[in-house]
């Protein structure tokens, strides 16, 4: 802009006064220019962050949000490497277990009209699930205090492979075969995707509707999210959707997704869509400010405590119905992450700041935490300095004792609640388990009783004895299913 375009034409009679307008002018057009500068020195440093995804990679996409607008949108990469398409911030992606605040919204959304309190026993709507003796409450299911065992912790044991077709009524079947409970409800943390399964099918049998019909009708059709659904149909065509990718041996090869369970993951949307949820927490359409004040409130276990989700050097990180606060460099974090198949996706808020980082990307070996972290630095402002950069050296644990009679050990065991049966015996000198579908799996020696190995997740097997002696069966315990009781066949 000229000063003759802000000024007009100057005639002796206005000269004088638009000379006092000048250094305004000036101070103005330097703020612009600046400013400018500066947008493009950041948009720099995040091209630069992800400077590896190019035409023949999976990629990512990328929004952050500051004082209420989007101030950078991008996608870098292919979302579909057969075909050579590109990335955009419309291109839609599974955000995983991001999924979880939405479920839980949708929670919150019908116990605000009095269709239920958070305090119901779950029994009370999904009559099916076995009565442990103790109440399973709503809120315990919204943070992860329940006990109720993982569906994909006890389905890996089951035979379950990665990539193969579930739905949710495959998943409430397992569930509700379990005799056991992980815990007491409400007295320890433990992440279960099952709950949120539980609470999607609460959705559904109150409201009358599918999960995706509620969400969609309540949440993201009010928010214009015109690009995001709960998928209960892994058939279903969804446009400009990104395949995703793992990288093995310096060749891409595609992860299959085949789920149609709804609740603890399985939303597909994008950055663009992301980014008006996050300013839904700002200025509400969906809900109200009592709503999200309560919405983001850390959890509680029974006895009033607050519920860890995890600790970093002095840092706690607190649950929140499918949320976690951190403390991150002396301003407050109210993140999450998902990783299915190989999508992986990072949805970070910084209230105080009013600053939100959304990347959602299609690689297995995308690093979440490294990126995310680089690209909020670049926005927030008077952080403290990171003093939990370090972490502590790793330990090899070395068996108490060894278990020296392999002979002990072999025999076929079966559990009824995934009417499953494992073979143990040896081979080459080393106990190892058969099952029909994982075909052979090595166990190591961790001592009294007691082997690792692999089934899906790393697993720990506990071999049980009589008051003769005798191996009798053994428990099997992963990072979602604890004491997992097989019995030896006669």
């Amino acid at each position: 802009m000229s000063i003759r375009q802000l000024f007009g034409s100057p005639n002796r009679r206005t000269i004088i006064s638009n000379l006092f307008l000048l250094p305004i002018f000036i101070a103005l057009n330097c703020n612009f220019i600046f400013g400018q500068t500066s947008d493009i020195a950041t948009n720099k440093q995040i091209d630069a962050i992800f400077s590896k995804y190019n035409s023949k990679t999976s990629g990512v996409a990328v929004a952050v949000l500051k004082d209420g607008k989007v101030v950078f949108k991008k996608g870098y990469g292919t979302a579909n490497l057969e075909y050579e398409i590109p990335i955009s911030t419309k291109t839609i992606f599974n955000i995983a277990s991001v999924s979880k605040q939405f479920t839980a919204f949708a929670i919150y959304l019908l116990e605000k009209h009095g269709k239920f309190s958070l305090e119901d026993d779950v029994r009370k709507f999904i009559p099916e699930i076995p009565d442990y003796g103790k109440t399973i409450k709503i809120n315990h299911l919204l943070a992860h205090t329940s006990g109720v065992r993982d569906q994909a912790a006890l389905m890996s044991v089951a035979g379950w492979r990665a990539g193969e077709a579930v739905t949710t009524e495959d998943i409430l079947r397992v569930i509700s075969r379990q005799k056991e409970l992980n815990f007491e409800p409400g007295t320890r943390f433990l992440y279960s995707n099952s709950g949120y399964i539980l609470l999607a099918e609460i959705v559904k049998r109150v409201s009358g509707q599918s999960f995706s019909e509620f969400t969609k009708k309540n949440i993201f059709k009010p928010l214009e999210m015109n690009d995001t659904q709960f998928n209960d149909d892994h058939e279903r065509i969804i446009k400009n959707r990104a395949e995703s990718y793992e990288l093995e041996n310096g060749i891409f090869k595609k992860k299959a997704l085949n789920d149609s369970s709804v609740g603890a993951s399985n939303l597909y949307t994008t950055v663009e869509d992301m980014a008006k949820w996050a300013l839904n927490f700002e200025s509400p359409k969906v809900g109200d400010a009592e709503l999200i004040r309560r919405f983001n409130e850390p959890s509680l276990l029974n006895n009033g405590e607050r519920v860890v989700w995890a600790a970093n050097g002095d840092d706690i990180g607190y649950h929140a119905k499918g949320q976690i606060h951190w403390n991150y460099r002396g301003t407050k974090q109210i993140s999450h992450g998902g990783h299915t198949a190989a999508f992986r996706s990072s949805f970070w808020r910084f209230p105080e700041q009013r600053v939100a980082v959304i990347v959602l990307s299609n690689d297995e070996h995308f690093e979440q935490v490294k990126n995310v972290t680089e690209i909020a630095d670049l926005y927030l402002k008077n952080l403290k300095p990171d003093l939990n950069s370090t972490s502590a050296p790793a330990t090899n644990k070395t068996p108490e004792s060894s278990n020296a009679d392999l002979k002990n050990y072999e025999g076929r065991f079966y559990n009824d609640e995934l009417e499953t049966v494992y073979t143990a015996k040896i081979v080459e000198g080393k106990l190892i388990l058969f099952h029909i579908r994982h075909g052979e799996i090595a166990l190591n020696d961790a001592g009294n009783d007691k082997f690792t190995g692999r089934i899906g997740f790393p697993v720990e097997i506990e071999f049980i004895r009589n008051e003769n002696g005798q191996v009798t069966g053994f428990k099997i315990s992963n990072f979602g299913a604890k004491n997992v009781r097989f019995e030896k066949m006669k």
